[in-house]
């Protein structure tokens, strides 16, 4: 397994100020109320306590959390959309986005001038989505041999190691079952969510190329629809951004 692109890196590093912070929770509100349609309760819902336990991370306050929840009963919300884009970016990026939106006449011109902005374009369904797989990631704390053992004899795929991070993957189904095996284990757990991990990877080795590519990036996740963002690209280390 390729793993992860180097932007699900950056966008770690680079953390989240101030400015952007309400519209993390905004982006999370939505997601909560999403996965609350299937149950309100974390107990019962796997994939709502995984988006609970996001936000507490993201110190998302707790009222926020709840009312977003509610959401998923109250009849006179808006109703949320989960919708799917897709695009190249500069170099032959592919670029997979999701989005949550009560509004796709909104949404998809949005992420259409995202793209033209920063010289990408939009793809048909299904031209860009080949290129990745659809796993569960869970991101611990820690690294070794020791903790990858524990990690595949807890149902893992595969793990990779980042910094002081061990990354999991596993069958999307399967998510649930490993983060829970781990985490009565003991294991320390940042993150855990479904993803898009790109089968191959595209090496940008051109300075002016990682800046657009960069920048197109930070555009998209910077729209208020937008959920998730993935990529396949990595960047040369002698290439700073």
């Amino acid at each position: 397994m390729s793993g992860h692109s180097k932007w699900a890196t950056i966008k770690r590093q680079k953390g989240v100020n101030d400015a952007k912070r309400g519209a993390l929770f905004s982006r999370l509100g939505k997601q909560l109320a999403i996965a609350a349609r299937s149950g309100a309760n974390p107990e019962t819902n796997s994939t709502l306590a995984m988006l609970v336990d996001k936000a507490k991370a993201a110190n998302m306050p707790m009222s926020n959390i709840e009312r977003a929840i509610q959401r998923a009963a109250d009849k006179n919300a808006a109703v949320l959309e989960e919708v799917t884009y897709e695009g190249y970016g500069p170099g032959g990026v592919a670029v997979i986005i999701e989005c949550a939106t009560d509004n796709k006449n909104r949404t998809y011109p949005e992420v259409r001038l995202a793209f033209s902005k920063n010289g990408g374009n939009m793809a048909e369904p299904g031209s860009v989505a080949f290129q990745f797989s659809r796993k569960g990631m869970i991101r611990i704390k820690g690294s070794g041999e020791d903790l990858l053992l524990q990690a595949l004899d807890a149902g893992a795929e595969d793990a990779v190691e980042e910094n002081d991070e061990l990354i999991v993957y596993t069958v999307p189904t399967d998510l649930a079952k490993v983060r829970a095996t781990l985490a009565a284990a003991g294991v320390e757990i940042t993150e855990s969510e479904l993803t898009y991990v790109p089968n191959t990877t595209i090496l940008i080795s051109d300075k002016e190329t990682a800046r657009k590519t960069i920048n197109l990036m930070n555009a998209l996740d910077d729209l208020e629809d937008v959920t998730a963002t993935h990529t396949n690209f990595d960047i040369a280390d002698n290439i700073e951004v």
